[in-house]
């Protein structure tokens, strides 16, 4: 069947059809339940090819196959459809393994044009089963010319993403020759509790003659995607926390269950850029808002290249004053608020309470002197750390803590709160009620700055189990937070985005996208942050300074301005022309913060390259777009074939030299200069 063919050679026993998705699936009795079509609408072509749905591992029988992926799942094959029901935007499937006993309740959620898929593992024998790891999505793609794209990142290198001809990760061994699979796959996993600390959980599988797929994991524990050959057809493989990679297992009672982490599935009639706005339309769709996150404010935030940890009333009254200025809408107060002036405010953090002799009159003062200025204030909180010398890491029981072989796991001088317990939980709770309390706050910035390995074996089969309920006890207390302060916004930080994933971010309002402190290395990683979160959420940092040319002032202010503007740096030292170019950068965000919000992410240069000299993201809002361009290089003609017969108006900065573009009706081609130097054109 030609990847275009818009009907499966396999006739589907049921189909479910919504607005912009259409699904079939067929069983028998001989095999599983399969996804057979996956398509935008009954007449649109499908980008499924016939496979089982899940994949169930158990100790007693892995694979059914010899293969190094997690796909063909002894108990995953032997499942038989028992029946299915829809209500409103979910299909739930259900099966049974009659060796095991184990009942199988498949459910996919249609959110915007995506779909979130969990698995529900229940136990319907007699005797305890151990399950070591539950599929959240497998799929088949039908024939064609694939190509993969794969993020890779690190601290201060986030969002590094890869495109390769799925041909060139997966080589050709002549499988029908051999007469079976290919044990060959392409996967990426993540390590311990950074989810996003060396690769992300997104993927994108480009059709050239078809439609495309994005998928991602949604969990702040282990994960694990692949891709496999499977005989004519490519199979995609989404995990949670394993057995095999995570050390994770859970232990079932006859009548308990497990349900798998959600992954989110998207289908585009497209190439990349199509699926990767199906995405950012899906990861909006999962998101849990309140009224005060319609405000989307520009938040000044005293950390990145200015106090580096060290408040005092002395340091914080001239940026309060020079953040009202720029047009700052809250002021968040960073690390070190609750250190004591000599000693050290890592080892000792934990209790989260004002430190003695930081702040002149206390820190209500200061937080008055940001109310005066029309700003609302906000305080830097590390909500899962204990410092080792901390009075907290003696007061809280060890089942409190992550537990390791006996021992609380310490990594970097901290300790790890597990949020299961009702200890650390009661004490998160008082610290967030008693500092908004005390100091009416509206803004915290949580971050989470050391990867505490696999898990805890607390309560726990296996150690990636105690993570994943940890961190699944973490979102709870974030949702339940927000549910006794609806006025106060929650920003997602961890070590800049060491832990960007979409568990935790369906229900924070922001997400840092770096720690990087060099304006000239963060232009790559603005560009590339709206392929991992939705740029209404994409906290970018813009950190001017007065060492900088106007020309470099504008290039670190263009990032803040394609996404969530994160002000910082000390803006009262900057010469008069740079401060005209911080207000207007503030203004220009603030003009397009609702167009952004509704905006899709476009890379007409192609996603960046970490050491491209040209670097260009689009947020193409329909009618509307904004495009930033930032030159690293050498002087560069670019051509803009996305924006044929459009209009490109240089929007910022205004004082500074056009930069010409040639095209007419035509392509636009832009002449960019040697840089440092960048751009934001308006395109209609």
């Amino acid at each position: 069947m030609a990847a275009t063919d818009p009907r499966p050679d396999v006739e589907p026993d049921f189909e479910w059809t919504l607005p912009g998705l259409h699904l079939g699936f067929d069983h028998a009795d001989d095999r599983p339940v399969r996804l057979v079509r996956l398509a935008t609408g009954p007449d649109a072509p499908s980008a499924a090819a016939p496979w089982a749905i899940v994949d169930v591992i158990t100790p007693g029988e892995h694979r059914a196959r010899n293969n190094q992926s997690l796909l063909h799942s002894g108990a995953g094959q032997r499942l038989r459809y028992v029946d299915h029901e829809a209500e409103d935007d979910e299909l739930r499937v259900r099966q049974r393994d009659p060796r095991t006993g184990l009942e199988v309740t498949s459910a996919f959620r249609a959110a915007g044009p995506g779909l979130q898929l969990r698995h529900t593992v229940r136990n319907g024998s007699e005797r305890e089963v151990v399950v070591l790891s539950v599929s959240s999505l497998v799929v088949a793609v039908p024939e064609g010319e694939h190509e993969l794209l794969w993020g890779e990142s690190e601290w201060l290198a986030e969002g590094r993403w890869r495109q390769r001809p799925l041909a060139e990760l997966l080589p050709d061994v002549n499988v029908p020759f051999h007469g079976q699979y290919s044990r060959g796959r392409f996967a990426l996993t993540s390590h311990g509790s950074w989810s996003t600390g060396s690769v992300l959980p997104t993927g994108v599988l480009v059709n050239r003659s078809g439609p495309s797929l994005a998928w991602q994991v949604e969990t702040s524990a282990g994960w694990h995607w692949e891709v496999a050959q499977t005989g004519p057809t490519v199979t995609v493989g989404v995990n949670g926390p394993t057995d095999l990679f995570h050390q994770f297992a859970v232990r079932l009672a006859p009548g308990e269950a497990f349900t798998s982490v959600p992954a989110g599935l998207c289908v585009a009639d497209g190439g990349r850029d199509a699926a990767f706005a199906a995405l950012t339309e899906y990861r909006r769709a999962i998101r849990e808002l309140r009224p005060v996150d319609a405000r989307l404010p520009v938040v000044y935030n005293d950390f990145m290249n200015t106090l580096m940890g060290w408040p005092t009333t002395e340091r914080l009254l001239p940026l309060i004053e020079s953040a009202a200025a720029a047009g700052a809408e809250y002021f968040c107060i960073d690390a070190g608020w609750f250190a004591e002036m000599e000693g050290n405010w890592w080892t000792g953090a934990g209790e989260w309470r004002e430190a003695r002799g930081r702040f002149d009159g206390g820190l209500l003062a200061v937080v008055d002197a940001i109310r005066a200025k029309g700003m609302r204030p906000g305080l830097w909180l590390e909500p899962e750390a204990v410092g080792v010398d901390s009075p907290l890491a003696e007061k809280l029981p060890e089942e409190a803590f992550f537990r390791r072989f006996g021992e609380r796991v310490e990594e970097a001088g901290h300790f790890q709160l597990d949020l299961r317990h009702p200890a650390a939980r009661a004490h998160l709770d008082e610290t967030v009620d008693r500092l908004v309390d005390e100091f009416g706050l509206a803004f915290f910035k949580l971050d989470y700055n050391t990867n505490s390995g696999v898990g805890t074996e607390v309560d726990a089969a296996g150690a990636g189990a105690g993570l994943l309920g940890h961190t699944r006890a973490f979102r709870d207390w974030l949702r339940e937070a927000q549910g006794r302060h609806p006025h106060v916004l929650f920003e997602n930080c961890g070590s800049g985005a060491m832990r960007m994933d979409y568990h935790v971010l369906s229900v924070a309002h922001m997400q840092s996208t770096s720690d990087q402190q060099d304006f000239r290395l963060y232009a790559p990683i603005a560009a590339a942050a709206p392929a991992s979160v939705v740029p209404e959420q994409a906290g970018n940092w813009a950190y001017p300074a007065a060492s900088m040319s106007v020309e470099e002032t504008a290039f670190a202010m263009t990032a803040g301005v394609m996404g969530r503007m994160y002000l910082s740096g000390f803006l009262g030292d900057l010469r008069v022309e740079q401060s005209s170019l911080v207000r207007e950068a503030v203004a220009l965000h603030k003009d397009w913060r609702h167009l952004i919000a509704a905006s899709t992410p476009v890379w007409p240069l192609g996603l960046p390259g970490w050491d491209d000299e040209v670097v260009a993201l689009q947020l193409d809002a329909g009618s509307r777009s904004l495009l930033a361009v930032w030159s690293r290089g050498a002087a560069a003609e670019v051509a803009l074939p996305g924006l044929r017969g459009r209009t490109v108006e240089q929007a910022y900065p205004i004082a500074l030299p056009q930069w010409a573009i040639r095209g007419g009706g035509g392509v636009p081609v832009l002449e960019v200069p040697a840089g440092p130097a960048a751009r934001i054109f308006t395109v209609r």
